[in-house]
């Protein structure tokens, strides 16, 4: 999926995405999954190969052996295989549409869903230039974006986050994200963000370091929000525990499935801790379901739920949409309430392989 500009962040440049996808068939109904892992191994250890090694290997033979299943036993049958969350994740989703499908339920309902509707943030990468990064805004505002969350990194950081503050004003619903680019050592330096009203400053450190992020959150006026150090309801418990964060980026590809996120959002809304819904660059079928997980009633904060077009110029699915108020509508279609379109998918496909139940 070649992406329409690219898109660069403290760890890397992607021009487009290799996407896993996998399709579970019934007699009564089709569902998807989409992995959310990236060619590399820089936003986490996971890579697309290894989670299609992994998927074919060990996870799919364990839920083949296990026979038929609720959606909500997958996690149990599959935690044997150590780690390999987003492979674990695309497998369940998969999973769990076809079962909604069966049913006529949506996985908003389910999930808990309380709108129709979710406002939707952008995700801006780190820019050449000032002027450059000040242009893209522009445009994202123009479109309608309800807020703006920059990409920082060391020498990428006060001067462009204080210029769009300055351009746009006090009204933009502004963060920043850093994707752990900073140590203890540059606390001084993300204390001058303070200055810039934002919504949260994002993983500023190491994902594997909780106690450094309680430190700096006592340094900082700017809410500390936890991204890649969350992994599951536990890491969630955690850093709130220790006073790491006071809001959580949940990521369902990250964490190990939607199932998972929804206890992480359960966790949080009991410890008044907010939470938004985080993007990995998805197709319409991993946007869909992203999108109906931030309809739940904790997710009070404007999510990475952009319209198909901010990453792509042509979508696997119809194309989701942006209306006049800057939100986008939560599918109300059994299952993901999306599919792929089959030409589109067909033209988009490299490799598939399938993997008959056992006896069929």
């Amino acid at each position: 999926m070649p992406l329409r500009s690219p898109f660069r962040t403290s760890f890397g440049v992607e021009s487009e995405r290799d996407v896993l996808l996998i399709r579970v068939v019934t007699p009564d109904a089709d569902g998807w999954g989409e992995c959310v892992a990236m060619s590399q191994p820089l936003y986490s250890s996971e890579y697309v190969d290894g989670a299609a090694d992994v998927v074919r290997r060990f996870l799919i033979p364990r839920l083949l052996a296990a026979g038929e299943l609720d959606p909500q036993q997958v996690a149990a049958v599959l935690e044997p295989v150590k780690g390999h969350r987003m492979a674990k994740a695309a497998l369940e989703l998969a999973v769990l549409d076809v079962w909604l499908r069966e049913r006529g339920e949506s996985l908003g309902a389910y999930l808990g869903a309380v709108r129709d509707r979710v406002p939707a943030g952008v995700s801006v990468g780190i820019m050449d230039t000032v002027p450059e990064l000040l242009d893209v805004v522009r445009d994202f505002v123009g479109q309608g974006y309800v807020r703006v969350k920059l990409k920082i990194a060391p020498g990428w950081d006060v001067e462009p986050v204080r210029a769009v503050r300055e351009r746009f004003g006090d009204d933009l619903l502004l963060q920043v994200d850093a994707n752990a680019a900073y140590t203890l050592a540059d606390a001084t330096t993300l204390a001058r963000l303070d200055a810039f009203d934002l919504l949260l400053i994002e993983q500023p450190l190491a994902e594997d370091d909780l106690r450094q992020h309680a430190e700096l959150a006592k340094l900082l006026r700017t809410p500390v929000c936890l991204d890649e150090s969350i992994e599951s309801a536990k890491d969630a418990a955690d850093a709130i525990a220790l006073g790491a964060c006071r809001i959580v980026n949940i990521k369902p590809g990250r964490v190990g499935g939607y199932l998972e996120a929804r206890r992480i959002h359960d966790l949080c809304q009991a410890h008044g801790v907010a939470v938004w819904c985080g993007g990995m660059l998805e197709t319409g079928l991993g946007r869909a379901a992203n999108i109906a997980l931030a309809a739940l009633p904790g997710f009070s904060l404007p999510g990475d739920t952009s319209a198909s077009d901010r990453y792509y110029a042509e979508d696997i699915t119809e194309p989701f949409l942006l209306d006049a108020d800057g939100c986008v509508a939560v599918p109300a279609g059994p299952g993901l309430g999306v599919e792929p379109v089959p030409d589109i998918l067909a033209a988009r496909t490299t490799s598939t392989e399938w993997r008959p139940a056992p006896n069929k």
